[in-house]
């Protein structure tokens, strides 16, 4: 298990509803196989650079422990999920 640390932005334009329902689903598929360790709604930020014509966006930052195989379908989720405009993982790297 190692950990990760994965940050997405929600399209400005869907309501409140949606986005608890997009990040209940991200939940659901990492502790499927692994642990969430930390997880905030940091709200509604303006972006640097206009994405797929979007100003705003809703970023969400989790930080959680779980195998590659969960971090794999993970990306593949956030790919096709049409409410997410970017995401990242990273991992975290322990000195």
């Amino acid at each position: 298990m190692r950990n990760y640390e994965l940050m997405y932005i929600i399209r400005p334009d869907v309501d409140q509803e949606t986005v608890q329902a997009v990040v209940e689903k991200f939940q659901g598929i990492i502790v499927n196989g692994g642990e969430i360790v930390k997880q905030e709604v940091l709200g509604k930020k303006r972006l640097a650079y206009e994405i797929n014509k979007h100003r705003d966006g809703t970023y969400v930052l989790v930080q959680f422990t779980s195998d590659s195989a969960v971090v794999n379908e993970l990306e593949r989720v956030l790919k096709i999920t049409d409410e997410i405009i970017r995401h990242m993982i990273v991992r975290e790297v322990v000195a």
